[in-house]
């Protein structure tokens, strides 16, 4: 980067042989975040985190970031210190740099906007168009986790955050899947990826709508945490309504076809994370929800942001 923080704008020259990927995300309190649960430094590590998932879904290298923020009169010194703490120290473990931004009061809600910039080869891209009818559907990591964690730390406040809570640190400290994302699109054992944002039962809806095709997803093989389920169930939920409908997992789905198995095998290897297989792409273009020896029904819905 011939130019970084400093000047009125950086400069980045673009890198060889490859393609940028752009995207931006805003986090607004009392929207996406409650500063009465959630610690300063959670708040900088989503801000950065819920876009590198993007890139991740995109099979793309992270390389830079622009941070915006609207703050708040009130807001404490030592809390400003900490978002940008946990902000940095997320774009450092990604290498990552944080090129510039801006900085303005807000007589509103904090708010954090972030826009990141990636790199992937044209032929490694990934989207979610590509599925086709007998592509079996996987996913990484576990879901409903960072629903069942939000859920606790409503109802739980600062005493939800003890070391043992992995579902409250799944919502606080989302880890987005770089790794196993560049790996499905450097093999190219992915047809079609999108991240989990809005749960996985919307990400399964918009690839199969980008794409043309249905899906049947095996309510049985989900893999969902047993302290999700344990919440759930307290709830008087179904756990697996529940996990698939929540947001904020920030796993990738994926697309990958059959004959690809000896690709998927490595990326499996070497991705860091587990991968569950959970459902198959289908001509028919409904999307289904297998239960057991039930008859199918339609998956739920995810989060909506205008409901």
């Amino acid at each position: 980067m011939p130019i970084g923080i400093g000047d009125d704008a950086a400069v980045v020259e673009p890198e060889r042989n490859r393609l940028e990927v752009l995207s931006v995300d805003a986090l607004v309190e009392g929207v996406h975040f409650d500063r009465a649960f959630t610690p300063p430094r959670a708040i900088g590590h989503r801000a950065l985190a819920v876009n590198l998932s993007d890139l991740a879904a995109m099979g793309a290298a992270p390389r830079l970031c622009l941070l915006s923020l609207a703050l708040p009169p009130h807001l404490p010194i030592a809390d400003f210190d900490a978002m940008i703490e946990g902000l940095t120290a997320l774009a450092a473990r990604h290498r990552m740099h944080v090129a510039g931004g801006n900085l303005t009061k807000s007589p509103g809600p904090l708010v954090l906007d972030v826009t990141v910039a990636g790199t992937v080869k044209r032929r490694q891209i990934l989207t979610r168009s590509g599925a086709r009818p007998g592509d079996h559907l996987y996913v990484t990591g576990t879901v409903g986790s960072a629903a069942a964690g939000l859920g606790m730390l409503k109802a739980l406040g600062h005493d939800a955050c003890t070391p043992d809570n992995l579902c409250a640190a799944r919502y606080l400290y989302p880890e987005p899947r770089v790794r196993m994302g560049l790996l499905a699109g450097r093999n190219r054992v992915a047809a079609a990826a999108m991240d989990l944002s809005d749960g996985l039962a919307d990400a399964v809806y918009q690839v199969a709508e980008a794409s043309g095709v249905g899906a049947v997803i095996d309510a049985d093989a989900l893999p969902i945490a047993p302290d999700a389920r344990e919440w759930f169930s307290r709830l008087g939920e179904d756990p697996v309504t529940a996990a698939v409908a929540g947001g904020d997992d920030y796993e990738l789905l994926l697309a990958v076809r059959p004959k690809l198995g000896r690709r998927l095998a490595e990326a499996r290897r070497h991705g860091g994370i587990e991968l569950t297989r959970i459902g198959v792409c289908t001509e028919a273009l409904e999307v289904r929800l297998k239960c057991g020896e039930a008859a199918d029904r339609p998956l739920p819905k995810g989060y909506h942001h205008f409901r």
